[in-house]
């Protein structure tokens, strides 16, 4: 059977996508080698899925052309797709920042999705993995279940992250073959990995810091891990962290650790009691068991008060690696932005073959900044099928 589309790829990009073309009567494919579609969709969010961000900006997204995403998401916003959650009747809050959830399960936005291709009348074909892709007057499309021909293709299977759900590299193997560059990948919000001393006897404790990695900084918690560090504030940073340069991570933002050390310069109590009345008591013990002396504080002297405010408020780590694919939510970097249409998704160099979503090298913030960029991305494809 020839389609106008095939979209491989039943995610969040590639359902948006065919709703679009849907709508505009085109007959559209769906091919999803999961049994089911939107299963990233499902797991996000701890099973509400943050399904978009109130506050999205272009500088919420890292790609090799800061401008490149600006277009797709002018088309369209935070706001359309609110109004399409509120159309279904799912309800949803504002945890923090502009992050939307759902109130009940992100089920809701897979059926969302579903009962729109269904209006749509797109065809969607689960349990169907895509084996080559080939060009010859149309694309031809071989999977499972036979050869299915298209006169345009989309490219909609996300990157590497999350390999336990299906993720492999098909999106960047097609963009290889067509002749499309690829920016150089690697598993993005994501827990590092300590390098040295690992402080795996701290593994969950959290602390309110402020991480800057060059010039970026986030303010939120790190949790300590066996091997590392992770919360969201690492998870941020791990979208700008490179391998050769120090993290650096003000333990207490809001307070001056020398001018509260000297408040108390008279006092007998230790260090490590000191400082565990400003952070967690199991932190304070082992910071001042490996970096400082548990002296009383009358005893410090201004050498070592120096040491301890560094410590505190610009603690400079190293990290080794990410925790790799399986604990990322997203792949950094993708197909060139170089190659594609900012307002339409299509290659420059192959007409009628499309790259949308996570696979294009645009990764957005931890906070709901990647779902929006699926919807945007897929609405601006879509449009043009």
């Amino acid at each position: 059977m020839i389609y106008d589309a095939i979209i491989i790829g039943g995610g969040a990009a590639g359902l948006f996508c065919a709703i679009e073309a849907g709508k505009r009567r085109k007959k559209v494919l769906v091919i999803e080698h999961n049994a089911e579609v939107g299963r990233k969709i499902i797991i996000s969010g701890g099973g509400r899925c943050n399904f978009t961000n109130i506050h999205t900006r272009a500088e919420n997204f890292l790609s090799q052309n800061a401008h490149f995403c600006k277009s797709a998401l002018a088309g369209y916003t935070p706001q359309d797709f609110v109004e399409l959650v509120t159309k279904h009747k799912i309800a949803f809050y504002e945890k923090k920042l502009g992050q939307l959830f759902c109130r009940d399960s992100s089920r809701q936005i897979v059926d969302m999705l579903v009962t729109e291709c269904r209006k749509a009348r797109v065809a969607v074909m689960t349990g169907c993995r895509v084996h080559d892709v080939w060009w010859r007057d149309g694309f031809e499309v071989e999977t499972d279940h036979g050869v299915f021909a298209a006169e345009k293709l989309v490219v909609a299977c996300g990157g590497l992250s999350f390999p336990k759900i299906g993720a492999s590299d098909l999106g960047y193997r097609i963009a290889t073959q067509f002749g499309l560059k690829i920016v150089e990948t690697r598993a993005s919000l994501v827990a590092l990995v300590l390098a040295g001393e690992k402080f795996g006897e701290l593994a969950g404790v959290s602390i309110d810091s402020r991480v800057t990695a060059g010039k970026q900084s986030f303010r939120e918690n790190i949790l300590f891990t066996h091997r590392g560090l992770s919360g969201p504030a690492i998870l941020q940073t791990s979208n700008y962290w490179r391998r050769d340069e120090p993290v650096t991570i003000n333990l207490l933002p809001d307070a001056d650790v020398r001018a509260l050390i000297a408040a108390k310069r008279d006092s007998r109590q230790t260090l490590a009691n000191f400082l565990g009345n400003l952070l967690p008591q199991r932190f304070a013990d082992a910071i001042t068991e490996k970096k400082f002396a548990n002296k009383p504080l009358n005893q410090l002297s201004n050498l070592e008060i120096e040491k301890i405010e560094q410590t505190i408020s610009a603690w400079r780590v190293r990290f080794s690696e990410t925790e790799g694919y399986d604990r990322a939510e997203v792949t950094l970097g993708g197909v060139s932005t170089a190659e594609l249409s900012s307002k339409t998704m299509e290659s420059k160099k192959r007409p009628h073959l499309y790259f949308i979503g996570e696979v294009v090298d645009v990764t957005g913030w931890l906070g709901g900044y990647n779902f929006q960029w699926a919807w945007s991305s897929g609405h601006a494809a879509g449009n043009a099928l």
